[in-house]
């Protein structure tokens, strides 16, 4: 661990002698040059740069030859990036879009009052095309139905799937007959069109108590840092409410959350100082490289997405769903991605990163690292947007 830590320090150096550097992250961070969330450099996809380590890890995480790892990657930055244009082509038959893993592209689902020549033109713009029967309007709009109720422990959450053009809403294994997830879903059927899918547990927040040698640590709680941003880094609002002090892995002084809300939402930010620096990097922890962070702009559902974490260091997966609602003991929290990549307690707040871009940081979920599971990450362009912060990137 400490060599690591040596090692992740002396890249800092590097970067910060090269200009790089800012005011102050954990070595574990994110970010570099200095785009919004609302700039170019931050939002539009950046070529891939994919390392063989890299490579190397989707080859086995999916199952894929170096040739049709580095494919995909690529394939997933061209379908994030035709994403927003094929939305405006669809206008008010969009139905929601995700790339489809087989195909290689990006597939946007329109209501079948679209224009022969609307589906055309999506597909000429080089995506596929699926036609459903409801729009993202009408999904949408039951979703906010659903967020206006209460819900039981007993149900996870749920969210709205493009693929099976439907609100999902997930129920603890074994709580199906329990009165109260039964009435909770009569309440949500009636909202609007929604299927009900079962999952092993409990969503639940990764935060853990203090263990030495990991990235930070607020009164007992141990958590990672997400993404640096100028002027200190953005991760996970369960891990710390405002105003309170923020330890590094080394125990010296950080800085303070300036910023926290949870539940609602998951996300907060921390200013750095007293020493402590930002670089645009999220750690490999030695399965891969060190990552560069290049901007965020946002994968499509069923991207591949890899997680960086003070506990279980670095896991692949893909994005299974947007936008949903997570029922944690605490309260919901809305707006949320889902992937299926595993996590632990520690790893709150943690770096979720496509290729070279952010794309959010850890919350929580449900299993761990042995057995598997699934994690939702709270989306960084709306931390960057709600505290006008601006993204370190390279």
């Amino acid at each position: 661990m400490r060599r690591t830590r040596f090692k992740h320090v002396c890249l800092a150096a590097l970067l910060a002698l090269a200009g790089l550097g800012g005011a102050g992250t954990l070595p574990a961070a994110a970010s570099g040059g200095g785009a919004t969330a609302s700039s170019p450099s931050a939002t539009g996809a950046a070529p891939a740069s994919a390392s063989a380590a890299l490579i190397d890890a989707m080859r086995q995480e999916f199952g894929l030859t170096e040739q049709q790892a580095a494919a995909r990657l690529d394939a997933e930055q061209d379908a994030a990036a035709l994403e927003p244009k094929a939305r405006r082509t669809a206008g008010a038959a969009y139905a929601g879009s995700w790339f489809d893993a087989a195909e290689g592209r990006l597939t946007v689902a329109v209501t079948s009052e679209s224009s022969q020549a609307t589906r055309a033109a999506i597909r000429a713009e080089g995506a596929g095309v699926r036609v459903v029967e409801h729009s993202a309007r009408v999904l949408d709009a039951a979703k906010s139905r659903l967020d206006r109720l209460s819900a039981p422990s007993g149900v996870g959450g749920w969210h709205v799937d493009p693929a099976a053009n439907t609100v999902v809403v997930t129920v603890v294994r074994g709580k199906d007959s329990d009165n109260d997830v039964q009435r909770f879903l009569t309440r949500a059927r009636a909202a609007g069109p929604v299927s009900v899918e079962t999952v092993a547990a409990a969503p639940r927040t990764f935060a853990a108590g203090t263990v030495g040698g990991d990235p930070y640590y607020t009164g007992n709680v141990r958590c990672s840092i997400g993404f640096s941003v100028h002027g200190g880094f953005v991760t996970a609002g369960h891990c710390g409410q405002a105003g309170a002090g923020v330890r590094g892995w080394d125990g010296s002084y950080i800085g303070n959350f300036q910023g926290s809300s949870f539940p609602d939402n998951d996300y907060a930010w921390v200013n750095v100082g007293s020493g402590w620096w930002t670089v645009p990097v999220v750690l490999g922890w030695g399965t891969v490289p060190d990552q560069l962070v290049r901007g965020s702009a946002e994968a499509p559902v069923g991207a591949s997405v890899c997680r960086s974490g003070s506990t279980t260091h670095w896991h692949c997966g893909t994005v299974l769903a947007k936008n949903e609602t997570v029922n944690y003991s605490q309260g919901a929290v809305h707006q949320m991605t889902k992937t299926s990549v595993c996590a632990e307690g520690g790893d709150s707040g943690g770096s979720f990163i496509s290729g070279d871009q952010a794309q959010g940081v850890t919350s929580g979920g449900w299993g761990n690292c042995t057995g598997g599971g699934e994690t939702w990450f709270q989306p960084v362009n709306e931390i960057l947007n709600r505290y006008g912060l601006t993204l370190h990137t390279y």
